[in-house]
């Protein structure tokens, strides 16, 4: 506090001095500003939309896919298999055989439990196959706009309509 003294009156004259308050206000300020957007940068993730897919690699004969029903049935390429022969299988594809593409295609029904898709993956993992990548569906009334995707909408007629 300060305290003035002036000639002769005898009052004493009184102002707060805000200057520690104020750097202390500064200071917190700043170290919320740099700590806050630390907190909240923590995992954050959108889920696909699937509305921008490209062709599904079931479509290609050289690409693996493991299917798995509503029922819990699994499926290799379009052909049942049944749980235990899943690891045999994958070994003898990407492990005994020479490939280019480690990569293993999951297609899973909506409504499984995760559990029963992460032991499926934990599988693949353990017996070659360095990639799982997840098949999904367009999403209805929708088009791909990727470029020459052909689930993308037809061009319109050339020379206009008539």
């Amino acid at each position: 506090m300060a305290m003035s003294t002036g000639g002769g009156h005898g009052s004493v004259s009184s102002t707060p001095n805000v200057t520690p308050m104020v750097d202390v206000m500064l200071v917190l300020l700043i170290i919320f500003m740099v700590v806050t957007p630390a907190l909240l940068a923590g995992f954050t993730a959108d889920p696909p939309q699937a509305v921008n897919i490209k062709d599904h690699p079931e479509d290609d004969q050289t690409d693996q896919v493991l299917g798995i029903d509503n029922s819990g049935n699994y499926y290799l390429n379009k052909k049942p298999i049944h749980y235990a022969d899943i690891a045999a299988t994958l070994k003898h594809i990407y492990v005994d055989t020479p490939r280019d593409d480690y990569s293993l295609y999951l297609k899973a029904d909506k409504n499984l439990t995760y559990a029963k898709v992460l032991d499926v993956m934990d599988v693949a993992s353990h017996n070659g196959v360095k990639v799982v990548a997840m098949i999904s569906d367009q999403k209805a009334n929708t088009v791909s706009t990727v470029p020459g995707d052909s689930k993308q909408a037809a061009p319109p007629p050339a020379g206009g309509a008539k």
